[in-house]
């Protein structure tokens, strides 16, 4: 019984790169990295068909943590008290 392969996605750029740049045949390429030329050819059609998205304007926005920011307005309001309670001992 065979075991499935896991492919990274750097590994899986790589190769879709030389396949790209036509350099070597798929069946070279195949054998270089020890894959079906089919297997090559499926990741080189997925990555063409993204490619549009690389290009894109729409960038998703940073969303902010909540958790940081619960844990700032607590960190604030604990430095305001000590700010207080130190102005009222030095008056």
């Amino acid at each position: 019984m065979t075991t499935r392969r896991k492919f990274s996605k750097e590994f899986k750029a790589k190769v879709v790169l030389e396949a790209l740049k036509e350099r070597e045949t798929l069946e070279s390429l195949a054998k270089k990295y020890e894959l079906q030329p089919t297997q090559i050819s499926t990741w080189k059609t997925q990555a063409m068909g993204n490619f549009a998205a690389l290009f894109t304007h729409d960038q998703p926005k940073e969303k902010v943590n909540e958790v940081d920011v619960q844990q700032l307005y607590a960190q604030i309001g604990k430095l305001q008290m000590q700010n207080d309670f130190l102005k009222k001992k030095l008056e």
